[in-house]
């Protein structure tokens, strides 16, 4: 099949959407598919790259200097606007209309509801091209970094949702990471196209149990002989690391030898540092930064657990890594993350913002050494359910179903 990805985030990026998007395109490249990527350009101007049988069009953008492009490092010093901001394509209609009419797709997948994703719908419906869209976000995804008031968060909410909706009903067929997401947002509003949950996937080959070589450990300053609390992901405010460090220093007064190692980059790591030092726990808190693979496959290899505060997950591709990696997990019942974090099977769901609740589940498997071998075990079995090849199987049947039906 000739299939079309338009996504706004895409590889180097480093977010859920960009990696899904990313692994996506390889996969069906593999599989002996042509594969078309449009997404905004990380340089301005349009231009296209090949990558292992991919053809990736970035079109052309402007800058939202208002927040980090993921892919360079946030300044040490905080600032309202950054030199190397987020990429969007405003005006992207006419790129489209001539890429697609050379490309001459058998389907297109829709990642994100920005111009690029709305260009390419419109294209599609025109020209009787089937379309399938993926919903990776939530309202509350989008909100919560904006410390709305309740009062007005909740319309906002609502809007959002009447947004994702309506754009999902212009598809032939709507996917979500996972039932719960599907919930959240369909349950009171069914739409009259076929809904599925289809994970993000991993790719297990890359996340495998077993020891991190002594040079990670040396490379990253990291101890090996302390616990271990590990956090992968991107450092924002959304993701509520400053709960779990608060959960972390509780921790301590119990199990003073443990170890937080948050990896990752984005606006908030500045007021985190800064909160660790305020703690006096920075002896005991290490930031690394943005780590890509094979260095991140390895990184996963130093927790006793993988732990995350995160209330906005629509699945959290780290926590699937992670499971796969053989950690325990702890996370917080909210968002979709109960269908890889189990309570007593190979984790805790503790309450949302629940600093003393997610403290003590940090003491009861950092302590436990049959419960982490159990918790371990059952969180590679949780990750088996989530190979990528699984989802890349799902979404080519996918495929060929939404091209019956035109």
């Amino acid at each position: 099949m000739k299939i079309v990805i338009a996504t706004a985030v895409y590889y180097p990026m480093i977010n859920g959407v960009a990696v899904f998007s990313h692994n996506l395109a390889m996969g069906l490249a593999r599989r002996g598919h042509e594969v078309l990527v449009l997404t905004p350009s990380q340089t301005k101007k349009n231009h296209i790259s090949d990558e292992d049988g991919v053809k990736v069009n970035y079109l052309k953008s402007i800058e939202a200097k208002v927040y980090p492009d993921q892919i360079h490092s946030v300044p040490k010093k905080k600032r309202l606007f950054f030199k190397h901001g987020f990429k969007v394509s405003v005006f992207p209609q006419p790129e489209i209309k001539k890429i697609l009419d050379e490309f001459q797709p058998d389907v297109v997948h829709v990642q994100v509801s920005d111009p690029i994703g709305l260009s390419v719908v419109s294209y599609a419906r025109k020209n009787n091209i089937p379309v399938v869209t993926t919903e990776h976000n939530q309202p509350e995804v989008l909100t919560e970094p904006l410390k709305l008031p309740k009062l007005v968060r909740r319309p906002v909410n609502a809007l959002l949702s009447s947004y994702f909706r309506n754009r999902q009903s212009k598809s032939d067929f709507v996917t979500m990471p996972t039932k719960q997401a599907i919930y959240n947002l369909l349950s009171s509003h069914p739409l009259d196209i076929p809904v599925a949950a289809v994970s993000n996937g991993v790719d297990l080959s890359n996340f495998k149990p077993g020891t991190a070589s002594a040079e990670i450990y040396k490379k990253y300053g990291i101890p090996k002989d302390r616990p271990i609390v590990l956090y992968v992901g991107r450092v924002d405010p959304e993701k509520k690391i400053g709960t779990l460090i608060d959960a972390f220093h509780k921790t301590l007064t119990a199990l003073p030898d443990a170890f937080l190692v948050i990896v990752g980059d984005g606006v908030d790591k500045i007021r985190l540092e800064k909160k660790v030092k305020t703690l006096g726990i920075n002896s005991s808190v290490k930031f690394l930064g943005r780590i890509v693979p094979p260095d991140l496959y390895e990184i996963y290899k130093v927790g006793w657990v993988f732990a995350t505060a995160s209330e906005i997950e629509t699945q959290g591709i780290v926590l699937i890594e992670a499971a796969a990696t053989g950690l325990p997990l702890i996370a917080v019942d909210k968002g979709a993350v109960s269908e890889v974090c189990i309570t007593d099977e190979n984790g805790f769901l503790c309450e949302p913002g629940n600093v003393s609740e997610i403290s003590s589940a940090l003491q009861t498997v950092l302590n436990d050494d049959k419960l982490r071998t159990k918790f371990s075990a059952n969180s590679i079995k949780i990750a088996k359910e989530h190979d990528f090849e699984t989802t890349l199987d799902r979404f080519i049947n996918i495929y060929k179903k939404v091209q019956k039906l035109l």
